[in-house]
């Protein structure tokens, strides 16, 4: 239960509301819902996701017994730069749970949790859950050990909230695990067919799938880091990803690029690989389109990755 101090008129909520929606706001159901049950009306558990992404899998996972609002959401955006809004803000402070993806990539809500100082909320904090440092890579949810890991944490998070649902959210928790299983299927046989390929990417967003296919991510690690914190690429870097290029399929099966963070550098290692006839196949660092479930977007950019390498493989 959100204390007075939190509690604005109904104007106020409109504004707040359109001003989210501006802001690229990704709602799975109306603030303030309810539920209706055999019992009664029922308060729906209010969770806010940093990314489209984490909240997908708790909106699955809490079913009709969540409001998910994950603020990160737009496909024309680089969420490295987003920045925060009042209804952010708003959305943070009355939250029951929060989730953090933390090593850097959101700052900005890790502030407005700060600000909030919420002392009743849940907040999973995935770079902590994972055990990672904060100078590392970001992109968790591109490694399906960690996915696991964090879905097992959301589920429990929202047993511990809600605990009178908590056959229902075992359900659900269940049903989720089965249908995430079709994508880390792929993720298998990819490393089946393909272990040891060598890939290229533009950034390191690709690194914890490239380890899961068992893949050989050849491109220099500078560029890809530099590519993603948006510097400057080190010269060096960027005359060795041109050679790997060069080579042609003995030294670059596929290149994967970023589709949201697009530089004349990216433009130009994409070009190159077209010149050398090296597939390439675009990734996102939000879920797209943004109503898919977070495994149906995972699978369909595996499937792209794996006929890339087919194609490669057959010499089409």
């Amino acid at each position: 239960m959100a204390s007075s101090r939190y509690l604005i008129p109904a104007a106020g909520v409109v504004v707040l509301l359109v001003v989210g929606v501006a802001a690229g706001l990704y709602l799975t159901d109306g603030p303030g819902s309810t539920i209706t049950t055999s019992g009664g009306s029922n308060r729906l558990v209010q969770v806010v996701a940093g990314e489209n992404f984490w909240g997908s899998l708790a909106s699955q996972l809490g079913g009709t017994h969540v409001h998910v609002l994950s603020i990160v959401s737009d496909p024309n955006a680089d969420p490295h730069q987003y920045e925060s809004s009042s209804a952010n803000a708003q959305a943070v402070a009355t939250a029951s749970l929060v989730i953090v993806n933390g090593a850097g990539y959101d700052d900005w809500l890790l502030r407005l949790l700060s600000a909030s100082n919420n002392p009743a909320q849940t907040v999973l904090n995935v770079q902590k859950l994972i055990g990672q440092p904060l100078a590392t890579n970001p992109h968790f949810w591109y490694s399906p050990y960690y996915v696991n890991d964090t879905v097992k944490a959301i589920y429990k998070d929202l047993v511990l909230i809600d605990s009178s649902n908590a056959g229902y959210y075992k359900q659900q928790y269940a049903t989720l695990n089965a249908s995430l299983g079709v994508y880390n299927l792929r993720i298998h046989k990819i490393a089946q067919q393909f272990s040891g390929a060598p890939v290229a990417a533009t950034e390191d967003i690709f690194v914890y799938l490239a380890n899961a296919s068992k893949l050989n991510l050849v491109s220099p690690p500078e560029f890809m880091k530099a590519v993603s914190e948006g510097n400057d690429a080190p010269a060096q870097s960027i005359v060795q990803f041109q050679q790997l290029l060069q080579g042609g399929n003995s030294s670059v099966r596929v290149l994967v690029y970023n589709q949201q963070t697009v530089t004349p550098l990216t433009q130009q290692i994409r070009s190159l690989a077209a010149q050398n006839q090296i597939p390439t196949v675009g990734v996102t660092e939000t879920v797209q389109p943004p109503d898919v479930t977070f495994q149906d977007w995972m699978n369909a950019q595996l499937i792209a990755l794996q006929n890339a390498l087919n194609a490669q493989a057959l010499g089409k």
